[in-house]
């Protein structure tokens, strides 16, 4: 049986035997009912079948005579805990995600976000900087050996990728790289094999990938910066990437910047508008990366690059993004890494 939610579209004009099909061809025991445009309209299950079905409802009828109209939604923005929390408080099995749009962009199952699943997937952290803004901090200590909380922060992003299944690890280094190796071993500790790649000089986040195994498995590689506290739901992301069969896929965040002043627009000396404090939004790198084979063989020996100068090269050959809206901190200076401090209290890392 089938498990992808986007077959459980259906639209509003179809008929109830058509939502029937869709339900049982899928193990989601659920139809999403939406217009021509995606957006959610409302969601069909057997019991509402069943109850048309005792009031006289024929199966030839529109899904609309027994649908759901007001269906419990949770934004593509909520997290697993919210979404959970949203399924046990309404005693429900599923949950479409719609955007600002009310776009069906996903479903969430029960039985799915509780399920443990383990993935082949290799991880590679990105261990390797000086991490010179937080200086005298990291004059004896690699940053991401820096303590946020009561662990480092490589080992609370390295236990976020256990907790969501993951178990094939690779870091890379390069500033006091025998630090890193002598804390985190082999992974045995934890349950999980760490290897390591070394850079004898600095390669970049791209270069970097021209490090890893030949040997690896044929499937997507996670990256991510090593000095990243985040709750980036990195199952779901590596669901998006496969689902659209990308080449790479680059983690993104929504940022606003307000102009403190009014914008005007003109042609010459003549004024055509005015825009008092515009606010202006972008999406820009979180430093978390899907990338496939063929993106990491294209790295030459050696070659010093970025991720963003790297992907730069495969543009237009599926080369996706992914917003994310869970917490996300970039400890670069010091007032993120004291700010990270505060955070690491009220996140469950």
């Amino acid at each position: 049986m089938s498990h992808c939610w986007q077959n459980t579209l259906i639209l509003e004009t179809s008929s109830i035997k058509q939502a029937l099909e869709a339900i049982n061809n899928e193990a989601l025991r659920v139809a999403i009912v939406v217009d021509e445009e995606n957006r959610l309209k409302g969601t069909l299950t057997d019991g509402d079948v069943r109850r048309g079905l005792l009031n006289e409802i024929t199966i030839s009828e529109p899904v609309s005579a027994v649908m759901n109209s007001n269906p419990v939604v949770a934004f593509e923005t909520s997290s697993k805990e919210q979404v959970v929390e949203l399924m046990e408080e309404n005693q429900i099995l599923s949950i479409p995600l719609i955007n600002s749009e009310r776009e069906v962009v996903g479903l969430e199952t029960l039985y799915g976000l509780l399920r443990k699943e383990r993935y082949d997937n290799p991880v590679f952290l990105m261990a390797g900087g000086f991490g010179t803004r937080l200086r005298p901090l990291t004059d004896n200590c690699p940053k991401p050996l820096l303590k946020v909380g009561e662990k480092p922060i490589l080992e609370t992003l390295l236990l976020s990728f256990i907790n969501a299944g993951f178990h094939n690890f690779y870091i890379s280094t390069h500033y006091l790289p025998e630090m890193i190796r002598e804390y985190f071993g082999n992974g045995e500790k934890w349950g999980v094999t760490i290897n390591y790649v070394y850079e004898e000089k600095p390669l970049g986040t791209g270069g970097a990938l021209g490090l890893l195994p030949k040997s690896l498995p044929d499937l997507p590689v996670i990256m991510m910066n090593g000095d990243i506290l985040t709750k980036v739901d990195v199952e779901r992301l590596l669901n998006f990437h496969n689902l659209n069969n990308a080449n790479a896929t680059m983690c993104v965040r929504e940022y606003e910047y307000k102009v403190p002043f009014g914008v005007i627009e003109n042609e010459g000396n003549e004024i055509k508008s005015m825009v008092e404090k515009p606010t202006h939004r972008f999406h820009v790198n979180a430093g978390i990366y899907v990338v496939s084979r063929k993106i990491i063989d294209s790295v030459l020996p050696n070659e010093i690059i970025d991720m963003p100068t790297l992907l730069e090269r495969h543009l237009g050959n599926k080369i996706l993004m992914f917003p994310f809206y869970e917490y996300w901190l970039d400890i670069g200076r010091m007032d993120d890494f004291e700010r990270a401090q505060v955070d690491i209290l009220s996140l469950g890392l």
